[in-house]
């Protein structure tokens, strides 16, 4: 596939600027439009540090539908990687109506202003939270959908109207990746996760403690039926995320239809054995506690990665200890993040 012009929205965040990277080694030529609630425009240095080239980057909302009119026609967008969205579950809970209108609303205006320039090609970046509850293990892309939380029901409700916008006019290719538990750095040191605040996720809080940030770790529920009793979830490596991405677009692009992929290893680690692994990774255990488990935490959640493997010819392929040591590596590189 030729290089092509990509709109990467939210492209400045954690998995976005990971995936501009790997677009870069291809060929492809990212257009990052991000309004930098949950980033730093500092990112696009290390980009260029990384890739040798400094994509493009435009500062603004994806509910400006003038913005997104300008960015498609100026730069003969070709496809578009949608990352922009609202992403923590407790924050969704408190403040419902921002996730709808940013998460739901923005991808709406995305869709039209798409649909004006003739741009029919779509990566959505969704979740494994779509799943809810779902007990039966591993989760397979025909797993039934019930989220349980405004997050989760924004990602699933974009993935609804994807389905029927590429039902009901040809030429639209939608593509839905389901993702697990992303964690990691890139291995220069250079690009990972940043939160602003207390992380919501378990690696960035662990590195935080073993940066000494933080004091310790508090690991919700040790009671769970799982060979430790900590919860398992199935992490998997940013990279190895963002090159899924480029598989997922290289096989969309030009294949009408709306298409589902679990984004995973296919087997779980959990809390413990991630904490063990960080230990080795910065050479000490860490400091932790157990607190009651969270309400609707699952045991126990881990990907069928089968599809994606035969139609995207992709895998995951970095190990747990690649994950912390990688990880590791970026946080004691880069004590504050993105902030000199």
């Amino acid at each position: 596939m030729a290089g092509l012009n990509i709109l990467v929205t939210g492209g400045a965040g954690y998995i976005g600027s990971l995936t501009a990277v790997q677009l870069i080694a291809a060929g492809h030529r990212p257009v990052i439009l991000d309004n930098l609630v949950n980033a730093k425009a500092a990112v696009l240095d290390r980009i260029e540090r990384v890739a040798g080239t400094r994509p493009v980057f435009v500062r603004g909302d994806i509910r400006d539908r003038g913005t997104l009119d300008t960015v498609l026609r100026e730069h003969a967008i070709d496809a578009v990687i949608h990352f922009a969205g609202l992403k923590a579950v407790g924050e969704s809970v408190a403040q419902p109506l921002a996730y709808y209108d940013n998460n739901v609303h923005g991808t709406l205006v995305l869709l039209e202003a798409m649909r004006a320039a003739g741009v029919r090609t779509l990566v959505f970046s969704s979740s494994a939270t779509v799943y809810g509850e779902a007990q039966r293990m591993p989760l397979s892309e025909d797993t039934p959908t019930s989220a349980t939380n405004p997050y989760g029901r924004t990602k699933l409700m974009v993935e609804l109207v994807l389905a029927d916008v590429a039902a009901s006019e040809p030429g639209w290719s939608m593509t839905a990746l389901r993702y697990f538990n992303p964690v990691g750095a890139h291995p220069s040191g250079l690009m990972g996760e940043d939160p602003k605040g207390v992380p919501n996720n378990l690696m960035p809080f662990v590195a935080q403690v073993a940066i000494g940030r933080r004091d310790t770790l508090r690991i919700f529920g040790n009671d769970y039926p799982t060979p430790d009793g900590t919860g398992v979830r199935d992490y998997i490596h940013v990279v190895d995320l963002a090159e899924g991405h480029l598989a997922a677009l290289t096989h969309g692009h030009g294949r009408p239809g709306m298409h589902v992929f679990n984004l995973g290893t296919g087997r779980g680690h959990s809390v413990l054995e991630l904490l063990a692994a960080f230990g080795r990774a910065c050479g000490r255990p860490l400091a932790h506690e157990f607190a009651p488990r969270r309400p609707g935490d699952v045991a126990s959640s881990w990907a069928d990665p089968a599809h994606a493997q035969a139609a995207l010819g992709w895998r995951a392929t970095r190990s747990l200890d690649e994950m912390c040591a990688d990880t590791w590596r970026w946080q004691s590189l880069n004590p504050n993040g993105y902030e000199p």
